[in-house]
């Protein structure tokens, strides 16, 4: 009979210790002070708590059904706009990796990549050496957004950038092989990798472009996917036809890239503007 009476105190108890969590939420939130997220199982015995006081006979499988119900998502940070990058400053950017260092002329090859053909970071890094044929200018991105393939084209000038890491990258590989023998890292290894076969990693990337954006005194934001931003503005400004600047950034629908250019290069509306006449007082 005791331990009866003892297992309803130690009940009452908890249930007293809930309402009373759940009063100095309520006084926490009017108050607008910050609550401590709470865990799943605290949300189901906050909602039967809830529930009791207003609807005493709801059960709690009713209060936790409601509980797992999907919440909805808060809402996202608001992005920057893009700031596209000039000619002048993407040289900086190369200036600053250096010109004859293994790790220098695979991250000038990484910019370039990204500057020059517009692929997002992802895709430059999936390349694998015979992804990209230098002579006639065409890479070929077999596992784009949506593992959509296309093929996209590189200038000389920047299919000479991504010739200086190939060769480098070549010498690695024959001192590997002579080394390691029959094992070699390098003969599976993406288009750019570390020296020891490895891949780059986006994170890698990430930290890169902002230490080379600071390094070079570029002011603007200094990202991977500016880069694709500055590629895509560079083709609208030399009049390049909607439908391959579609193609070459693997976009799935002109109206897609018309949107995107408009955001990138609002042009349409800053020539607008620019061809209005006002003479001051």
């Amino acid at each position: 009979m005791r331990g009866r009476q003892t297992g309803r105190d130690e009940a009452g108890g908890t249930k007293r210790k809930r309402e009373s969590d759940v009063a100095d939420q309520r006084a926490a939130r009017a108050a607008g002070e910050r609550v401590e997220r709470e865990s799943a199982k605290q949300r189901v015995a906050r909602i039967a708590c809830v529930a009791q006081e207003e609807r005493p006979g709801e059960t709690l499988a009713a209060s936790a059904a409601m509980a797992a119900r999907p919440q909805r998502r808060p809402k996202p940070k608001r992005r920057l706009p893009p700031e596209v990058l000039t000619d002048d400053e993407v040289r900086a950017l190369l200036d600053a990796c250096g010109r004859y260092t293994p790790v220098a002329l695979r991250n000038r090859a990484l910019i370039t990549l990204m500057y020059r053909a517009g692929l997002r970071v992802s895709e430059a890094l999936a390349l694998q050496p015979k992804d990209v044929d230098l002579a006639n200018g065409i890479v070929r991105v077999l596992h784009g957004k949506g593992d959509r393939y296309r093929a996209v084209g590189l200038d000389p000038g920047a299919a000479a950038v991504v010739a200086a890491w190939l060769a480098e990258r070549g010498r690695a590989q024959r001192v590997a092989a002579r080394t390691n023998g029959a094992s070699d890292p390098l003969a599976t290894a993406p288009l750019l990798c570390t020296v020891y076969g490895t891949p780059v990693t986006t994170g890698y990337v990430r930290r890169l472009m902002k230490r080379l954006g600071l390094q070079a005194g570029i002011a603007k934001r200094v990202h991977a996917h500016g880069l694709r931003h500055t590629h895509a503005a560079q083709l609208r400004e030399e009049g390049v036809d909607v439908g391959i600047i579609s193609r070459q950034l693997g976009h799935r629908s002109l109206l897609t890239t018309i949107r995107y250019l408009d955001h990138v290069q609002p042009t349409a509306v800053v020539e607008a503007m620019r061809g209005r006449h006002w003479v001051s007082a």
